[in-house]
């Protein structure tokens, strides 16, 4: 129902209407277009072209096959998130995926220095990222402190950013001293509407339900993450060798 194709032709309002809805999901089921408009403040019109582009009919149609959706959904909700991480992988192989891969391997493949950065668990991706491509032959860096000063000329540098969320503060503001150095910026995140998302050259995603303990503790699956950076790795190295 929500496709790779059609989350990334959400504009931000619409977006908006996307995550409310999968934070909602029991609560939307009962409520009104207009309940819908005004619990996520946009107009009755903005949840009419989102139901259109996810279901190509008006709000009661989009009800039904959601309800539907759900039925489906919630008897094969495994604590191992494999159907996620399925859809991500047919949704990896569509042909607007794999243009925006080949599109980053090549900035990759032109840069003469990467850095990787992001916090908590992103940053352990991150440090593993930077090992990675290390390893294949990419010089590669990871920025372990986010208030690193950033003082050298970075136009022949790629910065690949990593974060679940794509709000997180440190990590933005980071992104930002990147562009204005002329850093060419990737992140990796798993909505595209977020602000690291939104101000950087490349934005990969990858659309898996966020999971926390005590309400702080991120526990989200980042298989998505770690089969991206292998994946741009391996590519890279193969275009170099031809």
């Amino acid at each position: 129902m929500f496709s790779y194709e059609v989350i990334n032709s959400l504009n931000d309002l619409e977006m908006q209407v996307y995550t409310y809805i999968l934070e909602h999901k029991d609560e939307v089921k009962y409520m009104t277009i207009r309940d819908l408009a005004d619990a996520v403040h946009v107009s009755t019109a903005t949840i009419s072209r989102f139901c259109k582009k996810v279901g190509g009919g008006g709000y009661t149609e989009f009800k039904l096959r959601f309800k539907q959706y759900l039925n489906e959904e919630r008897p094969r909700q495994p604590e191992t998130d494999l159907k996620e991480i399925k859809r991500f992988f047919e949704e990896f192989h569509s042909e607007a995926y794999q243009k925006l891969i080949d599109q980053i391997v090549e900035e990759i493949q032109k840069a003469e220095h990467l850095l990787f950065f992001g916090i908590g668990t992103s940053g352990v991706l991150g440090k593993y990222g930077a090992r990675y491509f290390s390893n294949l032959g990419k010089y590669s860096q990871f920025i372990e402190d986010p208030f690193y000063p950033i003082s050298m000329d970075l136009k022949s540098t790629v910065a690949i950013a990593l974060s679940v969320s794509g709000e997180t503060q440190q990590v933005v503001d980071l992104a930002g001293h990147m562009k204005e150095h002329c850093c060419k910026l990737i992140s990796i995140t798993d909505r595209a509407s977020t602000t690291l998302g939104k101000m950087s050259d490349y934005n990969l995603t990858y659309y898996v339900t966020n999971r926390k303990v005590s309400q702080f503790y991120d526990i989200t699956t980042q298989v998505p993450v770690i089969f991206l950076l292998e994946t741009l790795g391996r590519r890279v190295a193969n275009y170099q060798s031809l």
